[in-house]
């Protein structure tokens, strides 16, 4: 049985797959709140505590950069080292990857329905990429190796956020007030919302009302309470926000793109995308994503989804788990 994790700043998810003629079956899935655990360890004994079951091969996806096997996780206080898990869970077959290789791994395992096509360009041989803003962002890379499409991560996210205007020049020094360096996750991510909202109510560009400074005095979620008001056209300045954020992320996908050559396909995740899909159906996104100058017919044929299958870290941690597997050392126990 394949062990898969997924572990965020807010819950961690494991799960046990199965996998017969290539096809992996999700046997059981439990979800624990990340915080109230000393570790990644911990959370692990409390999942297998729920049965017996021999594990062959463990893969759990972290947040942020793994190097040599070991990591801290982005968003809360632990360092995974996958030789210590290996030794406490008694197998060698244990590797950590970054959560968002995870995402890009199971890409190949997602049926049509997983999907939401934002152009009628069709899926073809090639790389591809993936994105994915949520607490922070993410993105990694499929290569084509001539039979199948292999992950790798990257952490582009980091890379200096790029102005394209008057009014992201401006967005840029409102941030370098705040930050010694500003990447796209400054922008694009949960934070990045707030920022952007910030952004225009200090700088005059849109009024602030009264009642939804209130609200977000007291909400316990700042960004998820401007994205609901923006798809609901609640407040002017919220819906300017998602605008900006659409622009910013189809920019940012498309840069991605001719970065991977991603004729293969662009792929976007993550907690946001799901919860505002109706804006990614908007103009705003394609129209950023192919204005590329010369190369806009490049990027007009590479096909652009938005996935919304919820577990498709746990899918990718065990496809990395079996990849793994079968072409690599196990990390030895100590």
């Amino acid at each position: 049985m394949i062990l898969s994790g997924d572990i965020g700043g807010t819950n961690t998810r494991l799960a046990f797959f199965s996998e017969t003629g290539g096809r992996l079956r999700m046997e059981q899935e439990l979800t624990y709140p990340s915080r109230e655990h000393s570790g990644l360890y911990e959370i692990v004994q409390l999942f297998l505590s729920q049965g017996s079951v021999k594990i062959d091969a463990a893969c759990f996806g972290i947040a942020g950069p793994v190097l040599h096997g070991r990591a801290t996780a982005s968003n809360l206080p632990w360092i995974i080292d996958a030789s210590e898990l290996s030794r406490q869970l008694g197998t060698e077959s244990v590797w950590l990857v970054n959560d968002l290789e995870a995402h890009a791994a199971a890409i190949d395992d997602l049926s049509p329905s997983d999907f939401v096509a934002l152009n009628s360009a069709q899926s073809a041989d090639g790389n591809a990429a993936l994105i994915a803003a949520g607490t922070g962002l993410g993105e990694a890379g499929l290569y084509w190796d001539g039979t199948r499409r292999r992950a790798f991560p990257c952490e582009g996210g980091h890379t200096d956020f790029a102005p394209r205007n008057d009014l992201e020049v401006g967005l840029l020094k409102h941030l370098l007030q705040k930050y010694a360096r500003v990447s796209y996750e400054r922008v694009l991510s949960g934070p990045g919302l707030k920022n952007i909202y910030d952004f225009l109510r200090d700088s005059g560009t849109e009024p602030e009302p009264a009642w939804l400074k209130e609200e977000l005095e007291h909400s316990p979620d700042p960004p998820a309470l401007i994205s609901a008001h923006g798809l609901q056209g609640r407040a002017a300045i919220c819906t300017r926000v998602l605008d900006i954020f659409m622009d910013l992320y189809g920019a940012e996908a498309g840069n991605l793109a001719l970065k991977m050559m991603a004729t293969g396909g662009v792929y976007i995740s993550g907690g946001i995308a799901g919860k505002i899909l109706p804006k990614f159906k908007e103009p705003t996104f394609l129209r950023a994503f192919t204005a590329k100058g010369r190369m806009q017919p490049v990027l007009e044929g590479i096909p652009v989804r938005v996935v919304i299958d919820e577990k498709i870290g746990l899918i990718g941690t065990a496809r990395c788990a079996t990849l793994r597997r079968s072409t690599q050392p196990a990390v030895p126990t100590r």
